[in-house]
């Protein structure tokens, strides 16, 4: 699954430390999610969601046809 937490991230000028600390999981999740190798768990994306103000399906893009 493809997203946009790095961007998103970034936009904020935050580190992952810093996103992770929000989201209250550990900066190596946050990596893994923006790298493409670990999908969050829907409580989390719904926290991600909340927080950058945007649609789950906005932040994560999935890819089956």
């Amino acid at each position: 699954m493809e997203n946009k937490l790095r961007e998103l991230r970034k936009n904020k000028n935050w580190s992952q430390a810093d996103l992770a600390e929000v989201l209250g999981v550990s900066r190596q999740t946050i990596n893994t999610i923006e790298n493409g190798k670990y999908d969050p768990s829907l409580p989390l994306a719904f926290k991600i969601s909340k927080l950058f103000s945007q649609k789950i399906e906005d932040i994560f893009i999935s890819d089956e046809k």
